[in-house]
């Protein structure tokens, strides 16, 4: 049976949902609101693990490709004060493969290889059980029917309120990106600083991390604790000004730890949401969610790595069970709301230790976390 499937998003849960459904011989339509692949900056580095993305890109032929495309030196892992001494300078074994990282861009270009993705069409909402099955309502106003839709449309999803009433909440942390370009050349003390893949310095309710992006590119985040600020949002065009207030806010911290603030470029204000830790949905024929859209939780290198396991494993499940598609769902959810719950709790767990009034806290966490 040849079912209409589509899923909404272009990243890595839809992609990977429509690369493994596709390499099963059935057609699968992938709608993106972005105008093209380029469209938007791809974000970070993705560290994929070893039993849950790289085993997803595994069931869809594509792990060798990541492996030639990946940095296994981006495993290392680098621990400061905000005196800016060492305290751990973790290092990757020779072929150690358990969480190499790829460029967002690059892993989103391995993944769409053959697939049909519908580029700027943006999803309005998604009405089930219609008698020509779910239809999809685009923002320019036009609408088509499928017999699933799958919402892999990130944390403010609009497939989302077809299945649940559930809406992001706030953390009390805050994120402000910004970057440094070619820093071997421009910035060779920082590059040093950063090393080969990520670093991190703890303070009281603060954090500055920077992670290390292929072609001498930096991504420094801020780390904060605090209520929403409408002074550092992201569509505050005066760099100058927010530039200042996270210097202060970080005042007395290590030249070279201010220094990823102080050359930094254009900054982005990234408040983090999540969803309730046991999001579930009474199952709705036709309609269902996977990765942020269906559990979002703090980014602690998790939340890509399940939501293109879960769009493996519910492509496998689909192509299995072609003649019960609505029982394949429901399966696949069951098995995906048990797991995601553990990782929200846990994730949950991280931010309080990472972004807490005891920097001692993220360094245990930190020791917990290596591999024995």
């Amino acid at each position: 049976m040849r079912h209409r499937i589509a899923v909404t998003g272009g990243g890595p849960a839809g992609l990977t949902f429509a690369r493994v459904l596709h390499r099963h011989g059935h057609p699968v339509t992938v709608l993106e609101r972005d105008s093209g692949p380029d469209a938007r900056p791809p974000g970070g580095m993705l560290d994929l693990h070893e039993n849950l993305g790289q085993l997803a890109l595994d069931k869809a032929g594509l792990l060798d490709g990541f492996r030639a495309l990946s940095r296994p030196e981006g495993q290392a892992m680098r621990i400061l004060d905000v005196d800016g001494n060492v305290l751990r300078d973790y290092r990757p074994r020779p072929g150690e493969l358990a969480n190499p990282e790829i460029d967002r861009g690059q892993l989103r270009d391995l993944l769409l290889g053959p697939l049909d993705v519908r580029w700027g069409r943006g999803v309005a909402e998604v009405v089930p059980g219609t008698p020509d099955g779910a239809l999809v309502r685009f923002s320019d106003g036009r609408q088509e029917a499928y017999d699933l839709v799958i919402g892999a449309d990130g944390a403010w999803s609009r497939v989302r309120a077809a299945v649940s009433p559930a809406t992001p909440h706030y953390t009390g942390v805050t994120l402000v990106e910004t970057s440094l370009d070619d820093v071997d050349s421009r910035h060779p003390g920082l590059a040093e600083l950063i090393g080969d893949g990520s670093m991190a310095a703890y303070g009281v309710n603060r954090a500055l991390v920077a992670q290390r992006n292929s072609g001498g590119h930096v991504k420094v985040y801020a780390q904060f604790r605090g209520p929403l600020d409408r002074h550092l949002s992201d569509t505050d065009t005066d760099t100058e000004a927010v530039r200042a207030r996270l210097l202060a806010m970080f005042d007395g911290w290590a030249g070279p730890l201010l220094d990823l603030l102080r050359l930094g470029a254009a900054f982005i204000h990234r408040p983090l949401y999540v969803l309730p830790v046991s999001h579930t949905w009474g199952h709705v024929p036709g309609v269902t969610l996977v990765g942020d859209a269906a559990h979002l939780m703090p980014p602690l290198g998790l939340g890509a790595n399940l939501a293109m396991l879960e769009g493996a494993e519910l492509a496998e499940i689909v192509a299995a069970r072609p003649g019960d598609l609505d029982e394949a769902v429901r399966a696949f959810e069951e098995r995906m709301w048990a797991r995601a719950g553990r990782w929200a709790k846990i994730t949950t767990a991280g931010l309080e230790r990472l972004v807490s009034p005891d920097p001692a806290q993220a360094l245990a966490l930190f020791d917990e976390l290596q591999p024995s």
